[in-house]
């Protein structure tokens, strides 16, 4: 895997190129680079690898991370490195497989990684040409999730959509599907892959149990502390609370 490290922090770049070797020796960081204007330099060289993978971090010396991509429209896979919350959410909205403050930590990256992996195949299913300068790169393009499901209704196949589904939940041991109208149905698949085939500008999973689309939300209450509990359309069988690692994301998905 090649990977391209946009840090102004010599020996921060050094430590998570060492961190990077250490999770994986195949990982090849094909150049440290410390500013906006170098980066784009860098793309812009016909003889430059294009990477499988950016880090970069989003306050370089000469401007934001994000400048960088909007001068080149890149849609490479992003995880930003930060030493400051405060850009999160643009930050997602930007190719972003994650977000990683500093000092970074090691299991943090084996894990972002692990979800880079994750999302890696539909990554290289979905690409185009484009060019950078007179050089024709790869570009990727959103993967295409699914409009549909196929789930059997007794001796009966049934084909559901979407955007019909209000949310996947987890009970006694199987997965279901809840339709905005009608009954559970049990389905062949685990939250976790769902969380991969579906839009996660539409759903999110909430907790280990519950995977919900935005239109099935009908409230959120806060309870003492940051605990929040989501009322569902249709009515869940059971109260339904917001995972307490997961709510701050949970919030910044609520606002996009």
């Amino acid at each position: 895997m090649n990977v391209l490290i946009i840090e102004d922090e010599a020996l921060t770049a050094r430590r998570l190129a060492s961190l990077l070797h250490e999770y994986d020796p195949g990982i090849h960081v094909l150049a440290q680079l410390p500013s906006v204007a170098k980066s784009v330099d860098w793309f812009r060289d016909s003889q430059s690898i294009q990477p499988d993978l950016i880090f970069l971090d989003i306050f370089l010396e000469d401007d934001l991370g994000f400048s960088l991509i909007e001068q080149l429209n890149l849609k490479i896979p992003i995880i930003f490195t930060t030493a400051h919350d405060n850009h999160a959410l643009q930050a997602f909205k930007a190719n972003s497989i994650d977000y990683l403050l500093k000092p970074i930590d090691s299991d943090e990256l084996a894990k972002a990684l692990n979800k880079f992996k994750l999302v890696r195949q539909p990554y290289s299913e979905s690409l185009s040409e484009h060019y950078v300068g007179d050089q024709v790169v790869k570009q990727w393009s959103p993967p295409a999730y699914r409009d549909r499901f196929m789930v059997s209704v007794g001796p009966k196949l049934r084909s559901i959509r979407t955007d019909a589904i209000a949310y996947f939940f987890f009970e006694n041991k199987a997965t279901y599907l809840m339709p905005q109208v009608g009954v559970p149905i049990s389905i062949d698949y685990s939250l976790d892959k769902l969380g991969q085939l579906v839009d996660p500008g539409q759903f999110f999973r909430i907790n280990r149990s519950f995977l919900v689309a935005i239109s099935a939300i009908q409230s959120v209450h806060t309870y003492s502390g940051s605990k929040l509990k989501v009322d569902l359309q249709p009515v869940a069988r059971q109260d339904v609370f917001v995972s307490i690692e997961r709510v701050t994301e949970f919030k910044d998905w609520l606002g996009r």
